[in-house]
This record gives C-alpha cells, sequence and structure tokens, in this order.
C-alpha cells in the first residue's frame, strides 16, 4: 500500500516505539501535522518555542534513556531549534530532529523560509541527512534512529522538502540496518582490558573519575561492582552524578572547578587514574599542565577521538562502557587480583584528612536565605529522590554539590555547551517521561528567563513540575566572576526590572509563592511538593553576594583551590588569591 510521505514519517516514528513528539508547525510541515493528526499513538506536544522542543526532547532522552524526537517547520523553526541540537550534540545526547524544508525545485534559491538546515546544523549533530526521494525516507529514518543510539550518542537531523512529504511511496520500514562507513566498536581489546586490571591492582593511590558516558551507557551496576571490589575512591564529572551513589563512602564528591577538596586533591596525587566514560574537560583538568602530574592514566571511552584529545593516556580501550568493565571485574574474579589494602588504608587516611576540611561548608543566616540552604531542604523534604533538572549558572552548581544523586539519569542539566533556558522545557520532557516522579527544576532569575513561556505547553499538557527559583538579582555566575577577576565592575549583570515570578505564575495557571525568610524554606517545599497536580513556582530571595566554593581559578590545577572562609572572599587585586 503507499503512502504519503507524511505518512511514512508518522509510520517510522510508531515502528521505532516514540510515544512523545516535541514540536511546533509551520508550512513546510503540514503533511506530517495533518498525518499526526488522524492518529493517537504518538502523542504531539505542542511547545511555545523550538528551542523548547530540543530541550524537552533532550531532557526525555536524558531522564528515559530513549531517543527524544523533535519536529520543526524550516527556516527559523530550524534555527531556533540550533541551541536545543547543539546542547545535545556536546552532552551527547540521542536525539533525531526532523525538520521541514521547502520543496526540492526551491532548496537554493532563496525560497521563503528557507536555510541551509544540513550546513548550518552540521557542526553540532552526530550526523544528517537530507531527503530528496520519497523512496529513501523510511531508510533514512531508520538510519538517524540508529545512528543517534549508538555508539556515542547524538542528536540526527533528518531534513525533509515538502514535496518529498507529500510524495506517495510503498512503506517498507527496515527492521535492521547496516551501514559500511559506520560500525562503532561496543567491545574493548582484551589485551587492554587485561593491561589495565593488572595497572589497577598495583595501584598505591588510585582514583576513579568517571563522566556522563557511564551514565549513556548504563554501566552504573557495572561501576559500582568494579569500584566496591577494589575499594577506591571514586569522583563523578557533572555529567556523571547519579552512576555512583552520592551517598556512599567511596564517593568523594564532584571534581573540577567547583569540586570538592578531597576529590581534586586525590586527582592530583593519585598514581593510577582510571577513567571511565570520561571526556577529561578544561572545567575538570584545569590547567592541563599542573593535571594529575604524576599519575598512569587508564582511559575507557566509545569515542576513539576523545582517548589522548586532551590528555595523552597510557592504557587506552575502545568499547561500551559495561562491557569493558564487566570483563574487568571477571579478571578480578578469576585471577584473585587485590590492591595492596595496606597501601590503600594509607591512601584512605590522606582523603579523610582533606575530607575533614568540608570543604562544601558555608555559614547558614537566619535572616538570609543561603542558596545552599534551599538545595539542602529541597533533598531532604524529597528524600533524594527527586528528578532535578537545572539551568546554568551558580544555581547549577549548588544543585550539584547539595542534592546527593544516589541512581543515574536523576540529574539532567546542560553540562557542555552550559545553556541559560535548558532547565524548564527538560524539566517538561523528563515529567512526561515519568509522570509518577518528582520533578524539580532548580533556576535562576536569568535563566528561567529565557524559556519562560514554556509554563504556557505545562499548563496545556499537565506537566506538574516544581521551579526552584534561586532569585539573588544577579546574573550569579557573571557576577561572581566579576568580583573575584574584574576588581568588582559588575557590568551588566545585574537584574534590573526583575517580574514579579508569583504573579507571573499565576497568569499562566500554576501557584506562585514567594519566600524570603530561611524559617519558611521547608514549609514552602512540602507544600509545593505536596501539591501534586500543581506546577508550583517557588521563587526564594536569596542572598545576592553568595558565592560558589570551592573554586579553581583560571589557570589553577586541581591542587590550587579557592576555600570559602580562607580569605578567598578578597578581592584578587586588593588582598591577593588564596590558594591551597
Amino acid at each position: 500500500m503507499e503512502l504519503t510521505g507524511a505518512e511514512i514519517v508518522v509510520r517510522c516514528l510508531k515502528e521505532e516505539g516514540v510515544e512523545v513528539l516535541f514540536g511546533y508547525p509551520g508550512g513546510a510541515v503540514l503533511h506530517i501535522y495533518d498525518a499526526l493528526h488522524v492518529q493517537d499513538e504518538v502523542k504531539h506536544v505542542l511547545v511555545r518555542h523550538e528551542q523548547a522542543a530540543a530541550h524537552a526532547a533532550d531532557g526525555y532522552a536524558r531522564a528515559s534513556g530513549k531517543p527524544g524526537v523533535c519536529l520543526v517547520t524550516s527556516g527559523p523553526g530550524l534555527t531556533n531549534a540550533v541551541t536545543g541540537i547543539a546542547t545535545a550534540y556536546m552532552d551527547s545526547i540521542p536525539m533525531v530532529i526532523l525538520s521541514g524544508q521547502v520543496p526540492t525545485k526551491l532548496i537554493g534559491n532563496d525560497a521563503f523560509q528557507e536555510c541551509d538546515s544540513v550546513g548550518i546544523t552540521r557542526p553540532c549533530v552526530k550526523h544528517n541527512f537530507l531527503v530528496r526521494d520519497v523512496r529513501d525516507l523510511a531508510e533514512t529514518i531508520k538510519k538517524a534512529f540508529y545512528i543517534a543510539t549508538t555508539g556515542r550518542p547524538g542528536p540526527v537531523l533528518v531534513d525533509l522538502p515538502k514535496d518529498v512529504t507529500g510524495a506517495r511511496a510503498e512503506f517498507d520500514y527496515p527492521k535492521k540496518i547496516k551501514m559500511r562507513s559506520y560500525n562503532p566498536t561496543v567491545k574493548g581489546h582484551s589485551g587492554q582490558i587485561r593491561k589495565a586490571t593488572e595497572l589497577l591492582a598495583q595501584a598505591k593511590r588510585a582514583m576513579i573519575y568517571t563522566g556522563g558516558g557511564v551514565v549513556l551507557s548504563d554501566g552504573s551496576k557495572e561501576l559500582i561492582e568494579l569500584t566496591r571490589m577494589l575499594g577506591f575512591p571514586i569522583t563523578n564529572t557533572l555529567m556523571g552524578l547519579g552512576a555512583y551513589p552520592a551517598t556512599d563512602r567511596q564517593f568523594v564528591g564532584m571534581l573540577g572547578m567547583h569540586g570538592t577538596y578531597e576529590s581534586n586533591m586525590a586527582m592530583h596525587h593519585c598514581d593510577v587514574l582510571f577513567a571511565v566514560g570520561a571526556r577529561f574537560d578544561d572545567r575538570v583538568t584545569g590547567n592541563l599542565e599542573k593535571f594529575c602530574p604524576t599519575a598512569r592514566i587508564i582511559h575507557i571511552d566509545i569515542d576513539p577521538s576523545s582517548i589522548s584529545k586532551n590528555v595523552a593516556v597510557e592504557i587506552p580501550i575502545v568499547g561500551s562502557v559495561p562491557n569493558v568493565l564487566r570483563q574487568m571485574i571477571t579478571i578480578l574474579k578469576e585471577e584473585g587480583l587485590e590492591p595492596d589494602r595496606e597501601a590503600l588504608a594509607r591512601w584512605w587516611q590522606q582523603i579523610d584528612e582533606w575530607r575533614a576540611i568540608k570543604s562544601l561548608g558555608y555559614r547558614n543566616s537566619d535572616t538570609i536565605i543561603k542558596p545552599q540552604y534551599v538545595i539542602e531542604q529541597l533533598y531532604h523534604v524529597t528524600d533524594g529522590q527527586a528528578i532535578v533538572t537545572s539551568d546554568v549558572g551558580q544555581h547549577q552548581m549548588w544543585a550539584a554539590q547539595y542534592y546527593l544523586f544516589d541512581r543515574p539519569r536523576q540529574w539532567i542539566n546542560s553540562g557542555g555547551l552550559g545553556t541559560m533556558g535548558f532547565g524548564l522545557p527538560a524539566a517538561m520532557g523528563a515529567k512526561l517521561a515519568f509522570p509518577d516522579v518528582d520533578v524539580a527544576c532548580v533556576t535562576g532569575e536569568g535563566s528561567i528567563q529565557m524559556m519562560l513561556q514554556e509554563l504556557s505547553t505545562m499548563k496545556q499538557y499537565h506537566t506538574p513540575v516544581k521551579i526552584v527559583n534561586l532569585n539573588n538579582q544577579y546574573l550569579g555566575m557573571v557576577r561572581q566572576w566579576q568580583e573575584f577577576f574584574y576588581e568588582k565592575r559588575y557590568s551588566m549583570s545585574y537584574m534590573e526590572a526583575l517580574p514579579d515570578f508569583v504573579k507571573l505564575a499565576e497568569a499562566y495557571g500554576h501557584v506562585g509563592m514567594k519566600i524570603e525568610r530561611p524559617a519558611d524554606v521547608e514549609g514552602a517545599l512540602r507544600e509545593a511538593f505536596a501539591m501534586k497536580d500543581r506546577t508550583v513556582f517557588l521563587d526564594f530571595m536569596t542572598d545576592p553576594e553568595e558565592n560558589v566554593f570551592p573554586m579553581i581559578p583560571s589557570g589553577g590545577g586541581q591542587n590550587e583551590m579557592l576555600l570559602a572562609g580562607r580569605d578567598a572572599m578578597k578581592n584578587r587585586h586588593e588582598e591577593g588569591m588564596i590558594l591551597v
């Protein structure tokens, strides 16, 4: 039976098991919207901005592990989505973007609402396609989902000219796909795995450093088993939080620019560094010339281009995280390999001394709300079980530091691109993936205004998220850098003329709460989370001068951290930065 290209698109989505599609209509995709209208298996969510369509699909994918899918029209529809596509690309999120295009005969003619979608997105997608023949449509969409979800995941764009979605062809969706030019390696080299396992067993001061690749590959179970077998300290990157339980004693906290003192010091002084699904991002390494100066490095990654890209490693292993870790566990068990327990005890003694500094300590107040306290209470009120999304800035770091994530896919944030506006639509996507789980969006008064219109979408599709706005009336991270490095010249970081967020939330049909006293924080959170069927906007008026600590200053090494309470708050040019 022949179907239109639009009907083929919808059938392909059904074949892939797509349950939710985020999108915004326009002329170039009206054939597809017409085909969506006569079915109910694929639920379409009408966002209010195409960037939100990409972010919501992204949040859905991160929370569920399934590929997120969004649909946008040609021209400005596609360009509006680019920020969301780039966000997913930087964090390796499986996503398929269906974009409308002008008819094939008009491509290149500067037609109305035409843009070079393939050219524009090439730098920020894993792959993209322009479909010129309706007979190629089903196979192309199958390839898109295959590429997006295998190997190192990422967004894949399929550009759909309007005449292709209007033409007719027989529908034949392939069950499997083979691509000669794309064969990701999933099984690691056995010799390299054995060398790595033996080196770990010989270590005196080993450190396990894991990133988002563990979460994306569903490798948390294997990571936990191996880490507990070895007894080594473990740290997660911002993207890897939840891969190993944060409440476990072996977890020494997040590392990097705003990581704990103990995690960064352990990284700096380790003799063997075991990197798993991490990419040695600059926010982790600090000054590369000072990074892990005494460590022999093992690196597992499914993407060979990530290995030795930033930091040279001694034992590279290309393969999927769970596969490689299972092989390592087998070798340890079968050969009875054990680390030096006496050396490990001494190593833990040193780490506990670093831990005793309590680098995440802060001075609470009875008169002004401290943002750290809000996150601690959020963790307490939700029993640590909520899915937490965030925007980007100080609030993002405080959420990462003070909410203890014990499971993967619980923490959803824009790590690589650092996209303000990500948190709210991502929370909406996560809530649609898990309607019965509490979802909190931790944001700031700057970030929330980037995608605030999605409160309308959340009303229409009943996604009752709790919005935790840490309102310090500044672009907080910008202000912090200006305080430290620009002699307190607060250029354009003060947010004047802020809206009344309570009235704004109510205007969209939601509940708004303004909290100004520390004594009211816990009660407000409990009241909000008790309203299971309502979106609640909690506007916490927080200390405008609070800074995120610890902090590795630009150009510093992991052992050169600013700590609160050690003169670190003094102006750099007046007093000099105190490094510990």
